[in-house]
């Protein structure tokens, strides 16, 4: 994953996501509250901004915004650090679901300082560390202009990089293992993905519930080292593609319970190791897609496992009124990170650096890997 940040970018070492550090607050930024005009101006801002959907690296364009008037109730908020998440790639090409009109200012999350409130904000100040919660577009600018009710303030001692980048990806792992079946302690999760942002978070969320992982990844240079790593963060087993490739893939667990939940983001066959891992009943949730290939299901997983398919989309379950729930969520895990129970790493890449984040997160340049 890529993070900008402070107009720069960080790349989430695990993920495909980058990370890109918007304007360092503090020093000579002037944060204000104004309550003798219901209204004023927020700074110029420079911003990502797309005008019609396509390559990312072709119709995505750095630009000059003017200021924005901010209302009574608005708050003016000075980015530090927004991910470049492969849904943020997705929503420029125009292929996902839910997508903001173009023109369109790029980014769906990150942290930032508040520069100055209008005159009825009363829960915010500025200095006061927040993020849009649940998420909202147009992340990858310096200034954002948000009604108070959008931004959630958090604890200033949590690192940067996580504040940035804890909503998309570790919520929605954390949803996952307790949306679908009732996992109790020394039971058993699957999952194909295992290096990725949320896969790691699976990794170590299911084992300070007492929850052993089995995890699958692809066959490819270094994958020795993505096992130690993953086993460093609690895995339990580590296995790649082509080591399943036995006729019995249970046999291959040594003390673990078949498990009763598989997680899903690739598609093709990783799909189908999972499957092939889940005791009778039990539930496989795709996330994701990225092989672009189908999920094939034989019929005598269903007939005589009586297994089952689900699907899970983080958006989805932000949409159904959950901002109190969603936060107190982002909340704990801002917690875990900022105690060194929930890790993974960002690389940074200023903000004018931008195309560098952005061909990082496309796999054009070589960024840094499990």
């Amino acid at each position: 994953m890529a993070v900008v940040k402070s107009v720069a970018v960080r790349a989430l070492k695990f993920s495909s996501a980058v990370n890109f550090r918007l304007n360092r607050c503090g020093g000579g930024a002037i944060s204000l509250r104004v309550k003798s005009f219901s209204t004023f101006m927020s700074p110029p801002s420079k911003a990502i901004v797309y005008e019609q959907h396509g390559s990312p690296d072709s119709v995505t364009r750095v630009v000059d915004l003017p200021p924005v008037e901010v209302r009574e109730n608005d708050v003016c908020v000075q980015m530090i650090a927004a991910p470049i998440n492969p849904s943020d790639i997705n929503r420029i090409e125009g292929v996902y679901p839910v997508r903001p009109p173009v023109p369109a200012v790029g980014g769906y999350e990150g942290v930032g300082q508040v520069y100055a409130v209008g005159s009825k904000v009363n829960g915010l100040s500025p200095g006061d560390w927040v993020i849009p919660s649940p998420p909202s577009s147009g992340t990858w600018q310096t200034y954002v202009v948000k009604e108070e009710s959008v931004w959630h303030k958090i604890d200033k001692t949590c690192p940067m990089e996580y504040a940035a980048t804890i909503t998309v990806n570790p919520l929605t792992a954390l949803r996952m293992l307790e949306d679908f079946v009732l996992l109790n302690s020394g039971d058993s999760v699957v999952q194909n993905g295992a290096t990725s942002i949320v896969g790691q978070c699976v990794i170590q969320l299911a084992r300070l519930r007492g929850i052993s992982s089995i995890n699958i990844i692809r066959d490819r240079a270094g994958s020795d080292e993505a096992k130690e790593k993953l086993k460093a963060l609690g895995a339990d087993e580590v296995f790649s593609e082509s080591q399943l490739n036995v006729k019995n893939v249970k046999s291959l667990l040594v003390n673990l319970p078949e498990p009763a939940l598989g997680f899903n983001c690739v598609g093709g066959n990783a799909a189908s190791l999972v499957l092939k891992y889940l005791r009778e009943g039990g539930t496989m949730v795709t996330y994701g897609g990225m092989s672009k290939k189908p999920i094939t299901v034989s019929t005598t997983s269903f007939i005589f496992k009586d297994l089952a398919l689900r699907g899970f989309w983080l958006q989805n379950w932000l949409s159904m009124g959950k901002v109190k729930e969603c936060r107190e969520m982002i909340d704990y895990l801002l917690g875990l990170a900022r105690d060194g129970k929930l890790k993974y790493e960002t690389e940074l890449v200023p903000f004018e650096e931008f195309p560098v984040a952005l061909d990082k997160t496309l796999g054009k340049l070589e960024t840094m890997r499990m």
